[in-house]
């Protein structure tokens, strides 16, 4: 019986039936039911609380949202490689994307609306929840779970503080990249909003990091669970599955994401709190937490550096095409070529989605996290957090005042982290280099032509 229960399949129809009740309230808001005397009034949208549409069409996201990352991985075993570089990562951000679209949308439509500021919470708080929960969370959960799981990427030789978990070197690529985004990001709010000079720039690092990843050692990280399960289905059943998700997935996440925003601004506001924190903090949550779990069944199985990879990634997905893509959609709406306009509050929000990526950055670039530096990263993102939706919406401090200073402390520490691992940085461009230039699998045991570059 217990082994029916972790039978693939039950992951697949549980996240499905997440998404069953919001298809139904949706049927019976259309009409199509009337003719039955079945209306909205007494089993749709109208019979709901507010509180309830958020939370039906919540869960419906996030059914969609496991569906669509396992379709996307599933994938990988029949597109070309440079598709599924290209392609799939642009599906990663999809929910993330459907929120801020939606709101680079309105702002078009309606200029001058708060819609811009929360395109803006929502693409912050997707940033920095993934780092400061789930980079710093991940970490933490393996080190706690290793004396079930034996992960030999997990030193406890160093006492409990210093404990950490050693990342694979095969991805010096996505750090380096990942760096020039987070550097180029500080200047976004320079420009006075959001445009196409950051579209061009952000998308074009993303492309670049396409074409050098292309470049470098081929090969499909292996999958596990729901994916490894599909895959090995014939290839027919497998295209047709993997289309079926993509479909229903993109259709469920367009028809659940409008009411889920506007009704956690519409919560905000009946409960005294800011629209935006709402938007910031809650609605990436429900696109975020899959991933999330997927990376701790990995955990589970002894592949934390593999799931620390692919939170590394998506943080690089996010940072370049979710930010750089939001002008063309307000644009599009707004019926002309124009920057996505930004507030005092909104550059800082920015700046310290920046500074919280340079600090984790300088973290990683020696290929490790210690519990320490992960409790950092927690703390700090936890206390921003903390003191915005309490002493800044109670008016005792400046929100502006609180942003600045945790980019000041983020930006102190990160440039100190580097300073002491100077020799890390330089290493990370040199593995870079060999990944890039040379083809070199830089995850495997060193070879002659790595320890070459060392000794440059």
């Amino acid at each position: 019986m217990s082994s029916r229960l972790r039978h693939p399949l039950v992951a697949v129809l549980a996240a499905l039936s997440l998404t069953f009740p919001w298809i139904g309230i949706s049927v019976v808001d259309t009409g199509l039911l009337e003719p039955l005397g079945v209306t909205s009034a007494q089993f749709g949208t109208g019979a709901l609380s507010t509180l309830g549409v958020v939370a039906i069409s919540g869960v419906a996201v996030l059914g969609a949202s496991f569906l669509l990352a396992w379709a996307a991985e599933t994938a990988e075993k029949d597109v070309p490689r440079a598709f599924a570089l290209a392609v799939l990562a642009v599906l990663a951000v999809a929910p993330e994307y459907a929120v801020d679209a939606l709101y680079a949308w309105e702002a078009g439509q309606n200029p001058g609306s708060n819609a811009a500021s929360l395109a803006v919470a929502n693409m912050t708080g997707a940033n920095r929840i993934l780092i400061g929960l789930g980079w710093s969370g991940i970490a933490l959960y393996t080190i706690y779970r290793v004396a079930s799981t034996g992960d030999n990427s997990v030193d406890r030789s160093g006492g409990f503080l210093k404990s950490k978990v050693n990342l694979s070197e095969d991805i010096p690529t996505e750090i380096f990249f990942l760096f020039l985004a987070t550097l180029y990001a500080f200047t976004v709010p320079l420009g006075g909003g959001i445009g196409m000079v950051d579209v061009v720039v952000l998308v074009g690092l993303y492309v670049a990091y396409i074409y050098a990843a292309l470049n470098g050692p081929e090969g499909h990280e292996e999958q596990v669970g729901v994916p490894a399960y599909l895959q090995d289905q014939s290839r027919l059943r497998r295209v047709a599955t993997v289309l079926g998700l993509f479909g229903f997935a993109g259709a469920m996440i367009l028809l659940a994401v409008e009411p889920f925003a506007h009704g956690l601004e519409s919560l905000g506001t009946q409960a005294g709190v800011d629209p935006f924190l709402m938007i910031q903090w809650v609605a990436p949550l429900a696109s975020e937490s899959p991933e999330l779990i997927v990376v701790a069944y990995l955990v589970n199985k002894a592949r934390a550096t593999a799931g620390f990879n692919a939170l590394i990634s998506s943080k690089l997905n996010q940072w370049t095409l979710l930010i750089g893509t939001i002008s063309v959609v307000y644009s599009i709406s707004l019926g002309s070529v124009s920057a996505l306009p930004l507030s005092a509050e909104q550059n800082g929000e920015i700046w310290l989605t920046a500074a919280q990526s340079f600090f984790a950055l300088a973290i990683l670039v020696n290929f490790d996290i210690s519990v320490r530096e992960a409790l950092a990263l927690l703390v700090l993102f936890v206390s921003q957090v903390a003191l915005s939706v309490t002493l800044v919406q109670e008016g005792v401090l400046d929100q502006l005042l609180v942003l600045h200073s945790y980019t000041a402390a983020y930006i102190v520490l990160g440039v100190l982290l580097l300073l002491l691992r100077r020799e890390a940085l330089v290493r990370l461009v040199r593995l870079t280099r060999l990944q890039v230039f040379e083809g070199v699998d830089t995850g495997s045991e060193p070879t002659a032509k790595t320890a070459a570059a060392e000794d440059d």
